[in-house]
């Protein structure tokens, strides 16, 4: 669990392209966005009453105070251990259908404009996140991302074992940022990165340029001893009226990985990120 190991593509050489790297929960969107599935899995059958209200209670806590490592790596052993079984179309076609509905309302007005503007400016846009694959790839696709990185879990006859493949927390994420900068040239002493939680700080030391955006108690306090911008983003905004969606083929096509984190990482992802200010 402790390589990116994406899809394998020839080396570019140096040529000081420039990426800006985003966590996506409480940096681009206003909410978790693997909790934010878990009522349509529960229409979908996947999960029962009792994992919706534990999903409502993880949001809760993942909006105000956040929760201790112990009881993170509680929630998400349980909870992958809940998702082994769960059929890849089945997650993957829930997503595709609900995906616009729960996540336009959530997307932050000042994350868009800031893609917009690494976009203007020649950069490529990354959306780096704990959350699966399945949910990361079609939002990264509908803010206009250029790639993306999310959990990756272990599916055998297309069904979810309950294994992870690639855990993309923590120091994780630094690990697939400089493979995918070795592999697409990126020079990451002159790209930016966008956080809000202090479990990022692999990520955002390993460019040059970050940012902290809505920052925790723990990553507040390292910016202003680092002087590293704070940003706030307050208004969420619906990415129809800013970007091209794609069609559901497409979207369908982008969500490929990892269907059982949307709710199997839900908590997991949810309740490690500090909010304390």
């Amino acid at each position: 669990m402790g390589s990116y190991a994406g899809p394998v593509t020839e080396p570019l050489p140096a040529s000081g392209r420039v990426a800006a790297f985003f966590d996506l929960d409480k940096t681009v969107i206003a909410k978790s966005s693997a909790l934010a599935f878990s009522r349509p899995f529960f229409q979908g059958g996947l999960i029962n009453r009792r994992g919706v209200l534990k999903s409502a209670y993880a949001q809760f806590v993942f909006a105000s105070s956040g929760a201790d490592a112990d009881q993170v790596e509680r929630m998400r052993a349980h909870l992958t251990a809940l998702c082994a079984g769960w059929d890849v179309e089945q997650v993957r076609s829930i997503v595709e259908e609900t995906l616009h509905d729960i996540v336009d309302p959530l997307v932050y007005a000042e994350a868009a404009e800031l893609v917009a503007r690494h976009k203007a400016d020649g950069h490529d846009v990354v959306v780096v996140s704990a959350s699966g694959e399945e949910i990361v790839a079609p939002i990264a696709a509908m803010i206009g991302a250029t790639h993306s990185v999310g959990t990756r879990m272990v599916a055998v006859a297309g069904r979810y074992t309950g294994e992870i493949d690639f855990y993309c927390y923590g120091p994780n994420k630094a690990t697939a940022i400089r493979e995918l900068a070795e592999r697409n040239g990126y020079d990451l002493d002159v790209s930016h990165a966008y956080s809000d939680s202090s479990t990022d700080l692999p990520m955002l030391e390993a460019v040059g340029k970050p940012s902290v955006v809505n920052p925790d108690r723990g990553l507040r306090k390292v910016a202003a001893e680092r002087e590293w911008p704070v940003l706030a983003f307050t208004k969420p905004v619906s990415l129809r009226s800013r970007f091209h969606v794609p069609s559901g083929t497409a979207v369908a096509v982008t969500a490929i990985g990892l269907g059982a984190v949307a709710t199997a990482g839900a908590a997991w992802y949810g309740l490690h990120r500090k909010r304390r200010k």
